[in-house]
Formats: structure tokens, sequence, C-alpha cells
């Protein structure tokens, strides 16, 4: 059995979350917990969040152990951006884009 949680529309880059969420793919979630705590990136924060958020579903559901749960699968797909300007010289403005992206947790029990 597994337990899921999601992520919508986190303001962080789609590829920089990736980095983030390669470091707990397949690990223990208290492991992956303790790496997350340490690691000095913005998604961090956010995954281990998510990744709390899935265990307490877990438990809720009280059908599984939650000590042996682990990272089965995590995925970032990209969301939608937020189209901005930023005024330059001489009048002249240039957009930029604020990226969001979608963060996809699934736990298992080993």
């Amino acid at each position: 059995m597994e337990v899921k949680a999601s992520l919508k529309y986190a303001r962080v880059g789609a590829q920089k979350a990736r980095l983030v969420a390669d470091v707990v793919r397949g690990k223990d979630v208290n492991e992956a917990v303790k790496a997350l705590t340490f690691l000095n990136k913005k998604t961090a924060g956010l995954i281990k969040k998510l990744i709390e958020s899935a265990v307490a579903n877990a438990e809720y559901k009280k059908i599984m152990d939650v000590d042996s749960l682990y990272v089965k699968s995590i995925w970032v797909d990209q969301g939608p951006s937020l189209k901005r300007f930023r005024p330059r010289a001489q009048g002249r403005a240039y957009g930029i884009q604020k990226k969001t992206s979608h963060i996809n947790v699934v736990l298992e029990e080993k």
C-alpha cells in the first residue's frame, strides 16, 4: 500500500527542485527528513514538509507502519510561469518569468 502527497504551484523552478528531489529518492523517511533539514536549498524545506504530510496521511489511514516507510517515488513537474515586467533603460520593459512547479511524493512500506 502506498500514500501520496502533492504540492501544487510551488514558487521554485522545476530544475532547481529536481536537484533536491534526487537527494531523497529511494531513502528511508527518517533519513530523508534528516538530509533535508541540513540541506541549504529553498526547495528542501518544501519537500521536507511534503514528506511529513505524506507520513501524516499514512498515520491517519492507519493501514501501515509509519517507521517502515520509504520514498518510493518523487517527481517534479513544471507549473505555469508568472509573467512579469522589469523596467529597463530608456523606457523599455524586460520580461521575466517567475517559474512554478508541482511536486509529488509517493511513500511505501518496506
